[in-house]
């Protein structure tokens, strides 16, 4: 059993839609297709809806009309019979007449959501009659059977496999089974969405439920690069990752990949692949337990980051300051990236600023504080890089005419981490694209 998912621009044209096909059936064995929306629809949605929430009804009805003519000349494109564009026509009527249902009516937030799902119901119904048009043995699964969140947004993965296996077994003989990615029920059994990792962790969940062969991920590349090509000039595709080196990589900025995606596949050991749609011969990225130790594999970059320095004379020997401190951040429910302290003063990294006025408010209370915005976090990855005794001192001298304003070593194995103001982001990348991987 292999999971395939494919993402917006994997759909986004009636061609590349009929290139998944072509893939889907030249893999061997039964395949669970995961498809998001096409790309662009979700930011329409949103765009909807948020005009809704608005009041503002005439602008919602001209995006949702626009929309609907861009899903009709899709139609017109993807299906090559008279009959199967009549059944693709069917398809987009019966969707917008439900989209201008939910925009007559009490718009809400659980109206917003259901609006949302519309774009990967819509794709996998159009992707599935292609199928049929094409005589592929195939059926089509909604996710909103079996795909379910608890009351803290948390995927009840237990919950996931038991609801899909006796689904599976019914259709064993089938060799495409076509779900949608991103949508699912919540403890409200109404309609929501996954929101961390969308598609790509629909995919991995799937994977861990059903004990998948491999998950693949279609994207528009070939799989991750040792840096960011889109600063870098000169990069090149990783074969092989470990779990631990994808994770820190797609937390600290591969936009490849979430973060999310990885644990249920590492917590069942079922490998990932990243593949191209575009280039379905290209090796791509292979993630799993094994891999090489103490070598770089990989630079990301995090930016939108704060730092946030807080000094005190009474953290010197105090028991229980710092505890106090993440106290804080706890209350306001903002992650923290990474920590340095010393005798008299503690600094933080947040990515989430949308409550920096209350927490820095209470900070006040335990000392100074100080505020740095516009920062990046630079990580350099490798599987257990930090037992590289060499390592520190090559990114360092790499790093040499850049300012360091914070240093992470020794809490990961896996990643060396720096803040630097995000005006030294791009000289950085390259600079230990040079120093590490010899390439200017």
């Amino acid at each position: 059993m292999l999971v395939l998912k494919f993402g917006g621009t994997s759909v986004g044209l009636p061609s590349r839609m009929k290139k998944i096909a072509d893939l889907v059936l030249h893999t061997q064995g039964q395949k669970i297709i995961v498809l998001s929306a096409l790309s662009g629809t979700t930011n329409s949605l949103v765009t909807i809806g948020d005009n809704l929430l608005n009041g503002e009804v005439n602008k919602a009805e001209d995006e949702i009309s626009t929309l609907e003519k861009h899903y009709n000349s899709f139609v017109s494109e993807l299906f090559d019979t008279e009959g199967f564009k009549a059944i693709g026509n069917e398809v987009i009527s019966r969707y917008f007449i439900l989209i201008r249902l939910l925009a007559a009516g009490d718009f809400d937030s659980k109206s917003y959501r259901e609006l949302l799902a519309q774009g990967e119901l819509l794709s996998t119904e159009l992707f599935y009659q292609h199928l049929q048009e094409r005589k592929i043995n195939s059926r089509l699964l909604p996710a909103l059977h079996f795909m379910t969140i608890d009351e803290n947004e948390e995927p009840e993965l237990e919950k996931i496999s038991l609801r899909l296996k006796p689904f599976l077994k019914s259709l064993a003989s089938v060799n495409v089974i076509v779900t949608q990615g991103y949508i699912c029920r919540n403890h409200k059994n109404e309609i929501d969405n996954l929101k961390r990792g969308g598609s790509d962790y629909t995919a991995s969940l799937i994977g861990a439920a059903v004990g998948a062969d491999e998950i693949q991920i279609w994207t528009d590349i070939d799989g991750m690069h040792n840096n960011d090509p889109r600063i870098v000039k000169k990069t090149f595709p990783i074969s092989h990752l470990t779990f631990d080196e994808a994770s820190e990589l797609a937390y600290f900025g591969a936009k490849i990949l979430h973060p999310s995606t990885i644990v249920p596949a590492q917590k069942y050991k079922i490998p990932v692949r990243l593949k191209n749609t575009m280039d379905e011969n290209a090796a791509g990225t292979i993630i799993s337990h094994e891999g090489e130790s103490g070598i770089v594999k990989a630079i990301a970059a995090k930016d939108g980051i704060t730092a946030i320095k807080i000094k005190s004379s009474r953290m010197l020997l105090a028991f229980g300051f710092l505890r106090k401190i993440f106290e804080v951040f706890e209350k306001y429910r903002t992650p923290i990236d990474m920590i340095s302290t010393s005798e008299v003063a503690v600094s933080v990294t947040i990515d989430d600023d949308s409550r920096l006025k209350q927490i820095v408010n209470e900070l006040h209370s335990f000392g100074t504080v100080e505020v740095d915005k516009n920062q990046s976090i630079i990580c350099v990855v490798g599987n257990r890089l930090t037992e590289n005794k060499e390592m520190l001192q090559q990114v360092f001298t790499s790093l040499r005419a850049i300012p360091i304003r914070m240093v992470s070593y020794g809490g990961s194995y896996n990643n060396i981490s720096l803040l630097i103001d995000s005006i030294h982001k791009e000289s950085a990348l390259k600079s230990l694209n040079q120093g590490l991987f010899n390439l200017r």
